[in-house]
């Protein structure tokens, strides 16, 4: 016969119970951490593919570099401004700090990497000035073992070699010196620089912030010092031509909106120089669509470049315990 008070236990729970109870929610929080990084290598992936049509665009617009990379970020924030005005509404409870010095420090990396950029593009090969661009998780490990004193793990760096060495193969028809493509080389490299420390910066933001909202910022900060520069060095900075709305329309929705937009979502949730790496993706993309619009074949040299990035990425992933 059953105690009247039974539905009253009070009893405290024995080791067993305790320790089941300790293996549910480990479990629940890995497969919490599983989601969050799978939603994060998604967004990487996207944010890769989105920029990696920049390129071709900026060749594409019938306005200068300049004038481009301001009319890139300019056109992209009423849809981020929408953005973030969604994400604030539906997550009340998500951190939403204004402008932080992480956030304005992210714009103005992101003003020296779009303006090396577009320059680069025009001066050497697309598959050229994108893989010296993405060299970036080198300049995150540099910048973050001396700004940061962040240490890798062996795995990371293992990665990053087998990431440069297959990027290496997907250019090497173009890597030989060229007069005529040395200045555009040499600034993809200090773009490389400053996209390594927009991740750094970005990164840093999201820990106060929510990613649209540091999107959105960072790009006000962006647009209003490349309308300065467009200003002063551009003859005229607006496009001649629907078509040419058209393109500039396109790099702001496609690789300003969506590429730095999913890319501020990944960096919430993977770590920094895992990111970082995983933007190589974007070498790929590029000389494809270089190779589909501008008639820049890709080898069987460079298509194994490209697998070897891949297997580069899976080497340097995140261990989970």
């Amino acid at each position: 016969m059953s105690r009247p008070d039974a539905k009253y236990d009070t009893r405290t729970p024995d080791l067993g119970e305790r320790t089941n109870a300790n293996q549910l929610a480990a479990g629940k929080a890995r497969s919490d951490d599983s989601k969050e990084f799978l939603l994060g290598v998604v967004a990487m992936l996207l944010a890769a593919l989105a920029m990696s049509i920049s390129p071709s665009l900026v060749r594409l617009a019938d306005v200068g570099p300049f004038a481009s990379a301001f009319w890139r970020v300019f056109l992209a924030l009423p849809i981020l401004w929408v953005w973030m005005r969604y994400a604030e509404a539906s997550e009340v409870d998500t951190p939403r700090a204004s402008f932080t010095l992480a956030t304005m420090l992210a714009g103005v990396a992101f003003t020296g990497d779009l303006l090396f950029w577009h320059l680069a593009i025009l001066k050497t090969t697309i598959a050229n000035a994108t893989f010296f661009a993405t060299m970036a998780p080198l300049w995150v490990v540099i910048f973050g073992w001396l700004l940061l004193r962040q240490r890798v793990s062996k795995a990371t760096l293992l990665g990053l070699l087998v990431c440069l060495a297959g990027g290496t193969a997907l250019v090497v028809q173009s890597l030989a010196f060229n007069p005529s493509r040395a200045v555009g080389d040499g600034l993809a490299i200090v773009t490389g620089a400053f996209f390594g420390l927009y991740f750094l910066a970005v990164g840093a933001a999201r820990g106060r912030t929510n990613a649209a909202r540091v999107t959105f910022e960072l790009s006000i900060i962006t647009s209003a010092i490349l309308f300065l520069v467009a200003i002063v060095f551009e003859p005229r900075i607006l496009p001649q031509s629907a078509s040419g709305w058209c393109v500039l329309l396109a790099l702001g929705l496609i690789s300003h909106a969506g590429g730095q937009g999913m890319l501020s979502v990944a960096l919430g949730r993977l770590p920094t120089v895992f990111s970082s790496l995983v933007i190589f993706l974007e070498t790929i993309a590029a000389a494809l669509f270089a190779w589909i619009l501008f008639g820049e074949n890709v080898t069987l040299i460079q298509a194994l470049g490209g697998i070897v990035i891949v297997a580069g990425i899976w080497i340097a992933r995140p261990r989970t315990q």
